[in-house]
């Protein structure tokens, strides 16, 4: 159920030229989480967007069911499968990561 787990806004900086391959594999990240029971329900959400002085942005925001669930990722050949490719498809961008995992609570004002 929303609400419940860990939100986590994730950043990659993809390069120049790889976007279509970073896509299709963006496509099967949340699916392939979910199947595997490690997320909630809530729907992921994607971004795509440009930096100053350029590059290429995806976010992705999706709720973890758990800290234990986002570390058993880490064991899934399912997940990295996924993982270990968009690795090589993200570039550091002066004193920017390639990739930023934040976790965040929802906030109501």
């Amino acid at each position: 159920m929303a609400g419940e787990g860990i939100v986590v806004v994730c950043t990659f900086r993809v390069k120049e030229g790889a976007d279509a391959q970073f896509e299709e594999l963006l496509q099967r990240h949340w699916p392939t989480l979910s199947q595997l029971g490690l997320v909630t329900d809530r729907p992921t959400q994607l971004y795509k967007g440009g930096e100053k002085g350029g590059g290429l942005v995806y976010i992705e925001v999706f709720e973890w069911l758990s800290e234990d669930a986002s570390r058993r990722a880490h064991e899934l050949p399912e997940v990295m499968a996924i993982w270990e490719p968009m690795g090589g498809l993200v570039e550091m961008r002066g004193t920017k990561t390639p990739m930023d995992f934040i976790h965040v609570t929802d906030l109501s004002l």
